[in-house]
């Protein structure tokens, strides 16, 4: 046996045989909450340490008032809007823009933001508007796009935005949650942040935050280091305040180059969070001089269930898991889901229920 499998080793022994105070950490990121379902990493644990998803999957955050405005959009003569799969079946106050295109609304798939450029020149007598959700890691694809629309003087293109920042609604759940003892950090939003980031969260509020990688063994090591470090703190030991268990792919500081890019398109600004309503400074939007290229973003502002029994705005929350919503594995389901995180693979529903996730 290597070295590094009797680590592994030693890492499943302690989280099974943990049997101090619970303590429950946060996969902020739906692209961890996708991976620990595929790999089973909650099965590993002991009856003591608890996993809780987090607000990490853009789509599921986006609220409903977003969703109307898309299907008006797409209902205007001539416009086209173009989006990821996911968020077409993504329920708005009352219908999807899936349902909306089965009415005659126009709206276009891709799998790239930069396809839209295709598009454009293809079709100049034809208005697109691309749907760009997104944290930051998506952010400065969005700027990239921005740039090539001035460069290649295309003006048939706009984007409504919702996109969001993580550090403000991770404040707005550490105020507002009391069931949470640390954070499994998203790596892909630290790729282009730096890990830094999260550090004055973790002074603040006395919490540790392990930056994490997706593959089974680097995520149960940076699993295995966040309980621990809760654990330490608990017993009055020391504990590294931000670690970062993906060092081939997030830095301290981050992509300098992406961000001044995203700085150079977009703002800092309020933003509406499904179930979470306004939170400060927890958006971007583009900036006052580019803002022919803006779809009407900044007037979004509500958020309004579909189904009054749905629970996204709890699970999202950290405060119940979704077995513990009345639609879950019923009424909502992948084909016919209710709210947005049954819609979204990275949702917890959707991946709770595809991997049969009870913890």
């Amino acid at each position: 046996m290597t070295d590094f499998s009797n680590y592994i080793t030693r890492i499943k022994e302690w989280l099974a045989a943990y049997d101090g105070p619970d303590i429950s950490i946060m996969e902020v990121c739906g692209s961890h909450t996708a991976a620990i379902s595929k790999y089973g990493i909650s099965s590993l644990l002991s009856e003591k340490l608890h996993l809780v998803s987090g607000p990490g999957c853009p789509v599921c955050v986006t609220p409903t008032a977003y969703i109307d405005r898309l299907i008006e959009l797409a209902l205007e003569k001539d416009t086209v809007i173009v989006t990821f799969g996911d968020l077409i079946r993504v329920p708005g106050r009352w219908k999807s823009l899936e349902d909306a295109k089965g009415e005659g609304a126009s709206v276009e798939m891709v799998y790239s933001p930069m396809e839209i450029l295709r598009l454009a020149k293809e079709h100049p007598e034809k208005r697109y508007i691309f749907a760009a959700v997104g944290f930051e890691t998506t952010t400065p694809v969005y700027a990239l796009l921005l740039q090539s629309l001035i460069d290649e003087g295309i003006e048939n293109v706009q984007l409504l935005t919702a996109l969001k920042v993580m550090p403000p609604v991770i404040e707005w759940l550490c105020e507002n949650s009391e069931r949470i003892d640390g954070f499994l950090a998203p790596g892909h939003v630290a790729a282009v942040t730096g890990a830094d980031l999260f550090l004055p969260l973790a002074k603040q509020y006395g919490l540790p935050f392990t930056v994490a990688g997706f593959g089974a063994e680097e995520l149960l090591i940076a699993v295995y280091h966040t309980f621990r470090a809760v654990a330490n703190k608990r017993q009055g030991k020391r504990f590294e305040e931000v670690q970062n268990c993906y060092p081939s792919v997030v830095s301290a500081t981050g992509n300098v180059q992406a961000k001044e890019l995203v700085n150079t398109y977009f703002e800092e600004s309020d933003a509406c969070w499904r179930g979470m309503g306004v939170i400060a400074r927890s958006g971007r939007q583009i900036r006052a001089q580019y803002e022919r290229f803006d779809a009407g973003s900044k007037v979004i502002w509500e958020d309004h269930k579909k189904n009054q029994a749905c629970r996204c705005d709890q699970i999202l929350m950290g405060n119940c898991l979704p077995g513990d919503c009345p639609l879950y594995g019923s009424v909502c389901t992948p084909l016919h889901p209710q709210g947005a995180c049954m819609v979204s693979e990275e949702g917890s529903c959707h991946q709770y229920l595809m991997h049969q996730r009870t913890r």
